[in-house]
């Protein structure tokens, strides 16, 4: 039996797709609610084809509970955030995790961190935990690294087709763990040592985030020479070795906006372009707040709660808002004491998360005259018409209407 840890967006696919495929799995989480949620037969979050995944995996005999298991395997996806002075990892959940198994579990277990972690983040943090409560590593407990590979809005497609990396001390150890994997991942999977493991997965994402940074940087040099940025990044992609990214209004997610950060925080006078390219990302959301500014100007709007945000999440399609360029915008307009006053919508977003929050594509129109296009819906993509009239900021390029203006 399977003991996943951590029911979030990572925790909760894995699991469902482990069981899926004839796994005995447990799922386990701290949070009442969600298991409770779980046990009443509904997913907590919106995924394409999540619920289908559920119906079978609760069918195949999947279980929800607070309670860690008594097993010999477990797999840790529970969060890892960064300081935001330090921008070192915080392993705290990550160790608060392999505490709670080591009072359960069966001697030999293996334990299986699938959440993202810097480069020597188990040897610093999760190591030292097991030793000083007087388990021998590779006796009494097994040490594995499986970074997930995997998007939301893609999940379900991205956990069965994706490579996979297996980080293990023992190699034995980790070709059982693929074969784990191997029950659902069609993939290649690769077995190396843990401390690859954890590098190539932040360096994964860190190579997103710095080409991310350069289209940003581009934005901001066309706009400071009144240049199309788009027409010129097109034209670049028409040369067979270049292939530039669009810039956007931020950067979001638990992915390509932290991980980088545990590089720049473990290693600061080596992660030079890693770090000014955060600092590009990071930047957005102002960008735009004083583009937003520079557009009203020009157009006489000095009523800010004639303006409206479209797009709470940080992607397209899902309900995920975990570091949105949105909320990062609104953040900082609070702080400036304006922030209450905009308008927002999101058609994924159902309950209020902020002030001024519509549920209601029409309402939210009629309530504006300055529409800001932050996040790439579909419903929007598909309802562009309804905009004509408007004055319209698009950060996305989705909008072709006459006179729209770009970051």
């Amino acid at each position: 039996m399977i003991n996943v840890i951590g029911l979030g967006y990572i925790g909760l696919p894995t699991a469902l797709m482990l069981a899926s495929h004839g796994v005995e799995v447990v799922g386990t989480d701290y949070n009442k609610e969600l298991v409770a949620t779980l046990n009443a037969g509904k997913t907590t979050f919106k995924e394409d084809g999540l619920d289908e995944l559920f119906s079978e995996a609760l069918s195949a005999g999947i279980k929800f509970s607070t309670e860690y298991q008594v097993t010999d395997t477990y797999i840790v996806s529970v969060p890892t955030p960064y300081d935001k002075f330090s921008k070192k990892v915080d392993a705290c959940y990550v160790v608060s995790a392999v505490k709670s198994v080591m009072s359960v579990c069966q001697k030999g277990a293996t334990v299986v961190i699938e959440s993202t972690v810097s480069p020597g983040t188990i040897d610093k943090y999760v190591r030292p935990v097991i030793e000083s409560n007087n388990f021998v590593i590779g006796r009494d407990i097994n040490l594995v690294h499986a970074p997930e590979r995997i998007i939301p809005g893609n999940m379900v497609y991205e956990l069965l087709h994706n490579n996979r990396t297996i980080g293990a001390d023992d190699k034995e150890i980790g070709e059982k763990i693929k074969e784990l994997y191997s029950s659902f991942c069609l993939g290649e999977i690769v077995v190396t040592d843990i401390r690859t493991a954890e590098m190539t997965k932040v360096v994964e994402n860190t190579f997103r985030a710095v080409n991310i940074a350069f289209a940003n940087e581009l934005a901001k040099i066309c706009r400071h020479d009144n240049m199309d940025v788009y027409e010129i990044i097109k034209i670049c992609n028409m040369h067979p070795r270049v292939n530039i990214l669009q810039p956007g209004p931020g950067v979001g997610g638990h992915c390509i906006s932290v991980d980088p950060w545990f590089l720049v925080g473990d290693y600061p006078s080596l992660a030079k372009v890693i770090d000014e390219s955060m600092k590009t990302n990071d930047g957005m959301p102002d960008f735009v707040l004083n583009r937003i500014y520079e557009i009203m100007k020009e157009n006489g709007i000095t009523d800010i709660s004639r303006v409206g945000f479209y797009g709470l999440t940080y992607k397209e399609n899902v309900d995920d808002m975990r570091e949105s360029p949105t909320l990062q915008m609104l953040e900082s307009m609070e702080r400036h004491l304006c922030g209450c006053m905009v308008k927002v919508y999101d058609p994924f977003i159902t309950k209020d998360v902020v002030r001024n929050q519509f549920h209601d594509f029409n309402e939210f129109l009629d309530a504006i005259d300055l529409i800001v296009l932050l996040v790439g819906h579909d419903e929007i993509k598909n309802n562009l018409d309804k905009l004509n009239g408007k004055i319209i900021l698009d950060t996305r390029h989705i909008c072709n209407i006459k006179g729209t203006y770009r970051i």
